[in-house]
């Protein structure tokens, strides 16, 4: 397995792989990861981009993360500001990266990729905090939610709903820089 970090372009170039690899690990349907196409291709652009990659051999996707410096007028942080009192979005929100998605196929899981992604993307990054949102799920069942508690993520907002998606999430964050 080669893990790299991905410019923006790379990202692009791999569009197709990058949805199929979140279809599977998120277990979306596909109309549903078809319209993320457009998503992910703006956020390529948002300021502080990082994304990194994790290839087999044959050069085949394993996983990848990506991520931007989070602000004011994006989606994903004014629905969490809205969700949280005004001194807990200060702290978290004001100086953030947003940890967007990180994913390993479900047939390459368990062999450390997810925490080599998470810990190669967060390495340098100059904010003070990093959020990330993820499915609730019973802490056992959940190899993301393991990961996640394993690094030093906490509670920031529990069983949140976004719109357009019927299912609770969880906003995790933790102070940054990752030393784990």
């Amino acid at each position: 397995m080669t893990l790299v970090h991905w410019a923006p372009e790379d990202l692009l170039a791999r569009i197709d792989d990058v949805l199929t690899v979140y279809a599977e690990a998120m277990d979306y349907p596909p109309d549903l990861v078809a319209a993320r196409r457009g998503f992910v291709a703006a956020h390529t652009h948002y300021r502080g981009f990082r994304a990194v990659a994790s290839l087999d051999n044959d050069d085949r996707l394993l996983g990848f993360g990506y991520g931007y410096r989070s602000g004011t007028g994006q989606w994903w942080h004014e629905q969490v500001a809205s969700g949280l009192p005004a001194e807990a979005a200060k702290f978290w929100l004001t100086d953030c990266f947003e940890l967007v998605e990180l994913h390993v196929r479900p047939d390459a899981q368990g062999h450390g990729r997810g925490y080599a992604q998470l810990t190669a993307l967060l390495d340098g990054a100059t904010e003070a905090t990093v959020l990330l949102s993820t499915p609730e799920a019973p802490y056992e069942s959940s190899r993301a939610w393991r990961l996640y508690r394993r690094t030093g993520f906490v509670d920031v907002l529990r069983h949140f709903r976004f719109p357009g998606d019927e299912r609770p999430f969880a906003v995790l964050g933790r102070r940054l820089p990752l030393e784990v």
